[in-house]
């Protein structure tokens, strides 16, 4: 399968959703909040199954993935702890 540029860009966006999902899951489990916790887990497991779908074909995407995946985390990361400093 060949490389597609556009697929990339959206594998990162669709990464970078996914970890801030994750981050948000890990958030609310912390919190004792099932309700919001099992919605994120739903949410993140269905985003995962398509990024596994997409990169499974072509190994390159891995790349746009894995920095989608470290934006997201940094980008929650960042979010929360500034919510607290407030």
């Amino acid at each position: 399968m060949e490389f597609n540029w556009w697929g990339a860009v959206g594998l990162f966006f669709a990464s970078a959703a996914l970890e801030s999902i994750f981050a948000l899951y890990t958030l609310a489990v912390t919190k004792n909040k099932a309700l919001e916790a099992s919605t994120w887990s739903l949410v993140s497991y269905f985003l995962l199954a398509l990024g596994i779908l997409n990169f499974i074909h072509n190994k390159w995407y891995v790349i746009p993935l894995a920095l989608g995946a470290f934006c997201g985390t940094f980008a929650v990361v960042k979010w929360e702890s500034g919510k607290k400093s407030k």
